[in-house]
């Protein structure tokens, strides 16, 4: 379970932080007429095609780098990790149910939710609306009935 401090919440945080991913998602798209889906780029790395892994490469590593290097420049108090209440095997399952999912549906939540929707894609909406409900009945069952 993820527990938000919400004594030290403020949506400037959450707003930033979708505003900057509209932003990159619009300046992918128009740059390199693709869509910005995280599993789309890990996906095109496996197996690689000649002269496309750099740019995947590329981005993939300023995704891992970028939490690293912001916590050199941050405030030391400005972010606090998230504490997760799950066994590491719990959080293993999670992780695999989530990339069935993402092999099911072609995609992730970045690429349909946040691109897929903003093209008005009727086969983005079904996925995210199947992204979301698994999530609410996911909650709904661990929560509330077990």
């Amino acid at each position: 379970m993820i527990v938000i401090d919400w004594t030290h919440f403020t949506p400037w945080s959450a707003i930033t932080g979708g505003v900057l991913l509209g932003i990159s998602s619009a300046l992918f798209i128009l740059a390199n007429g693709r869509i910005l889906g995280i599993s789309g780029i890990l996906g095109g790395l496996l197996p690689p095609k000649a002269g496309d892994a750099g740019w995947r490469l590329t981005f993939l590593l300023g995704m891992f780098a970028a939490p690293w290097l912001f916590m050199l420049v941050a405030p030391a108090d400005f972010v606090s990790a998230p504490r997760i209440e799950a066994n590491t095997l719990t959080t293993v399952i999670a992780g695999l149910l989530v990339g069935v999912g993402t092999r099911y549906a072609s995609g992730c939540t970045s690429g349909h939710g946040v691109c897929g929707l903003s093209r008005l894609s009727p086969r983005s909406l079904v996925a995210t609306l199947s992204f979301m409900g698994a999530g609410f009945g996911t909650v709904l069952i661990a929560r509330h009935w077990l």
